[in-house]
């Protein structure tokens, strides 16, 4: 096997002086590094002092179709950088693709860690950072988008969502609509830059701060995870089962179904069940 390799290199996500020294090391030193967008990447080595031998445009249009040459470079044992605009490749930017296939194919996949906007968020949220889910880009309309924000209202975890300018509001108010308004919310923007900014407050009030404030930059959204649901009531239980037991079910099948629904032991529904 090849000693072709994949670096993965973690780049600012704001400030440029988060470029770290083992990154300019690894870019100048490999044969080719893939840009999410080239221009952007060329102007950031420009300023860091990385004198890239060949620089590759590599995004969501052309990732499949590029990774035949990439691995075939790297049978030749060629080294490659994989960059994006801004933070870790692969995190909702291209790249994982490419991980993937060159993973598959045997080389080595190594990673020089930077800045990520979704824990820089976390971090500064002052939510819940000991467990947490990291959603991304919600989808942007329809029946997908409705199911996923359904998915995510029993989600315990504290909950991570990126955001572009123009459609932050209109995900605040979905947010709200599903969620209800009470739910906290840190609301990040411009991380690491001139006008980095963390607000928190409740959903409802996010609503009015966003109209206070003109949409700039990229959006980092860190949602409170739900509460816990309490344990379901022997009441509950009992009224469940009836309801079932009146529609025609067995015993069982309305004990399974209830046992299911309450998230409680199958075991104790049944016992009820046949005490009713």
């Amino acid at each position: 096997m090849s000693d072709g390799r994949l670096v993965l290199v973690g780049t600012p996500i704001g400030n440029v002086g988060d470029m770290s020294p083992r990154a300019i090391e690894v870019l100048n030193a490999v044969d080719l590094i893939a840009a999410e967008d080239t221009r952007h990447s060329g102007r950031l080595f420009k300023t860091v002092g990385v004198a890239a031998k060949e620089l590759q445009s590599l995004n969501e249009h052309n990732e499949t179709e590029r990774i035949p040459a990439f691995l075939e470079r790297l049978s030749r044992g060629q080294k490659i950088a994989l960059v994006s605009d801004a933070g870790m490749p692969g995190i909702s930017d291209p790249g994982e693709r490419l991980v993937a296939a060159v993973a598959q194919a045997g080389y080595t996949v190594e990673v020089v860690p930077g800045p990520t906007a979704a824990v820089t968020a976390l971090v500064a949220s002052g939510l819940d950072a000991g467990r947490f889910v990291f959603e991304g880009f919600l989808p942007r309309k329809g029946k997908v988008r409705a199911e996923r924000l359904e998915a995510l209202t029993t989600e315990e975890r504290t909950i991570i969502l990126y955001e572009s300018p123009h459609r932050v509001a209109q995900t605040i108010a979905d947010l709200v609509a599903t969620f209800g308004p009470q739910r906290q919310v840190s609301i990040s923007r411009e991380l690491t830059k001139l006008y980095d900014e963390t607000w928190r407050g409740t959903l409802g009030e996010a609503v009015e701060h966003l109209y206070s404030v003109a949409p700039r930059g990229e959006y980092v959204l860190v949602v409170a995870g739900a509460l816990p649901k309490a344990p379901a009531t022997s009441d509950e239980i009992d009224a469940s089962l009836k309801s079932r037991l009146d529609a025609g079910l067995s015993k069982r099948d309305a004990a399974n179904e209830v046992a299911k629904e309450l998230k409680v032991s199958k075991r104790e529904v049944y016992s009820r069940a046949l005490s009713l």
